[in-house]
């Protein structure tokens, strides 16, 4: 294996973590149990709130089953760019709501950049 794919499984990897997990709690949990974490909830649907987890935990998926697969690799790519705008969308939604605490959404922006570069290069 050479360095960039590496690269690629390890920092794909934690995002597709990341996502999974986040995206199945904005399916299970009610709101009331997800504004202590997210305080955003209180100003969208939760048709809405669940429909951005199932996107996240099919983002994550789309992370690796193509790539591990070899079956339309490409979709790694489209998954890795789709975080990219879902963090600057989140990004944007919490400076407009006044939160200023948004180092979270920047370091999730960065990794997602950096899986779009390390799939280009690699995929």
């Amino acid at each position: 294996m050479d360095t960039v794919n590496v690269a690629y499984w390890i920092v794909a990897g934690l995002l597709a973590l990341f996502y999974l997990y986040a995206g199945g709690v904005k399916v299970v949990r009610s709101r009331e149990r997800l504004r202590p974490m997210m305080a955003w909830v209180d100003d969208m649907p939760m048709p809405a709130v669940r429909a951005i987890g199932v996107i996240e935990a099919l983002g994550a998926i789309g992370l690796l089953l193509p790539p591990l697969t070899r079956i339309a690799s490409w979709l790694a790519l489209a998954a890795a760019i789709g975080f990219v705008v879902l963090q600057i969308g989140a990004t944007t939604l919490h400076l407009k709501r006044g939160d200023r605490q948004i180092a979270l959404n920047i370091t999730l922006l960065l990794t997602a950049s950096l899986t779009v570069w390390l799939a280009t290069t690699w995929l």
